[in-house]
């Protein structure tokens, strides 16, 4: 049997008695076994594999627990994965991660009760809560420079993709801007693996690569190598709001449906009339040769949410020069208006969020089914369902409960508006055929069924 101790680093180096306790009281609770998933993901960082259970197969003799000390805790891991070790030692990068997840899991999860009834559900509670949590992390540290762009894009994608998300993290990294990303492979680690580059050349001491995950998700796409500042939050809903609150700017690659929940997202919030005066750079782009996935996506966004919704992002197609310098004008006028609003420049107050974008959404056969997906709504009604919808495939896609749910009950099933209908699934299909809902090699099996009222 093999053990390694782990002693603690960061924040969590400082612990009160209490707050130890408190931590080891969690040991038996189902917090605490999430808190052992989450772990064994971090270990296991990459790993090409985006399947929970073949990721976790070989470890079933894997555990974890917490050693108290004076003056905080340490962490024993018991038959910790090979992978993470060079010559014995425990990577510096995951010895970090895996006290993140301490910090975020436990310490933050019994805080705020994340997974009890009382964990807080009016919109001004929940955003003081991913507020408390990035400062936790030290997130918010470092982000008054107004210079990080958050790259949203999918963990399957070609090596031509791929290569061109590092080439805009190279132009990003010349021009001194940081990272964040979901963390996990593809174009969430490209702009971050040629940001670094750029920051050397520059001699850029200050380089962040930071990376949002959440529970349910980390499995399929544990932190890649880079990610030297790890934030898990408790669900999908307050990523994204992490996401678009400590962002100065967004840039889309290609990607799949996780990746059109995250447009579908941003989108619904900006068509928020209270918003219509945000700057907010969002820039969609990829190589020669993604105009077709472009187009696809453009045409959806235009046809469901209307021209007011395409107003709220260019395109730019194999210019990655163009996307940094886009990117660092759209900065100065986020600048000018954070200050006339006197707003933070390290977390966006100011961005008006519905409570209908923060509630989590529990994809199941029936809420799934119960989505209201028509056009007798607002844009925005309409994007928080056509995101649900997304967010609800990507659950059966690659995530435990969701695929265990499709596994006893078969496909979820979305019913609505017949040209609407017919819009989704010709965009989903177009995903499928370009091997953008798994890893390639892997066969896909359709999670879902598309059907007309």
């Amino acid at each position: 049997m093999k053990k390694v101790q782990l002693n603690p680093v960061g924040w969590m180096s400082q612990l009160s008695q209490i707050e130890v306790s408190q931590l080891q009281d969690t040991a038996h609770s189902q917090l605490f076994h999430l808190f052992k998933n989450c772990c064994l993901a971090v270990l296991n960082s990459g790993v090409d594999e985006d399947n929970f259970e073949a990721l976790f197969a070989p470890y079933k003799d894997f555990n974890i627990k917490l050693v108290r000390r004076e003056r905080g805790v340490k962490i024993e891991l018991v038959n910790p994965p090979d992978v993470a070790f060079v010559d014995g030692e425990l990577m510096q990068g995951v010895h970090e991660h895996i006290f993140a997840v301490l910090r975020d899991l436990l310490y933050m999860g019994n805080k705020y009760a994340f997974l009890k009834q009382n964990a807080p559900a009016d919109g001004d509670s929940i955003t003081d809560m991913v507020f408390d949590m990035l400062r936790h992390s030290n997130a918010l540290e470092g982000n008054d420079n107004l210079n990080t762009v958050v790259c949203w894009g999918g963990h399957s994608i070609n090596q031509t993709e791929y290569k061109y998300t590092k080439e805009v993290g190279y132009q990003l990294g010349l021009r001194e801007m940081n990272i964040c990303t979901g963390c996990g492979p593809g174009a969430m680690k490209g702009p971050m693996k040629g940001a670094t580059i750029g920051h050397a050349k520059q001699r850029y001491k200050n380089g962040r690569y930071i990376g949002i995950s959440e529970p349910s998700i980390i499995a399929a796409e544990p932190p890649n190598a880079i990610v030297n500042e790890l934030i898990i939050m408790p669900d999908i809903e307050k990523r994204l709001e992490a996401f678009v609150r400590l962002a100065h700017g967004i840039v889309i690659f290609p990607g799949g449906v996780g990746t059109a929940e995250e447009l579908l997202y941003v989108l619904g919030i900006l068509l928020n009339e209270n918003n219509a005066q945000q700057p907010f750079p969002l820039i969609l782009t990829g190589p020669a040769g993604s105009e077709e996935y472009f187009e696809a996506i453009d045409d959806f966004v235009g046809a469901t949410l209307g021209k007011a919704a395409q107003a709220k992002y260019q395109i730019i197609i194999d210019d990655p020069e163009e996307v940094a310098r886009c990117m660092r004008g759209g900065f100065e006028k986020v600048r000018e208006y954070r200050v006339a609003m006197g707003d933070a420049f390290s977390f966006n107050w100011s961005l008006r969020i519905e409570a209908a974008f923060q509630r989590p959404f529990i994809p199941t056969h029936a809420s799934m089914s119960q989505l209201a997906l028509h056009h007798q709504q607002s844009p925005g009604e309409l994007a928080v369902a056509l995101r649900q919808a997304f967010s609800g495939i990507v659950a059966g896609n690659v995530k435990a409960e969701g695929i265990a749910q499709i596994k006893a009950q078969g496909p979820f099933s979305l019913t609505g508006e017949a040209e609407l209908m017919r819009r989704i699934d010709t965009l989903l299909e177009s995903f499928v055929a370009q091997h953008r809902m798994k890893l390639p090699g892997s066969a896909y099996e359709p999670c879902y069924v598309v059907k007309s009222e």
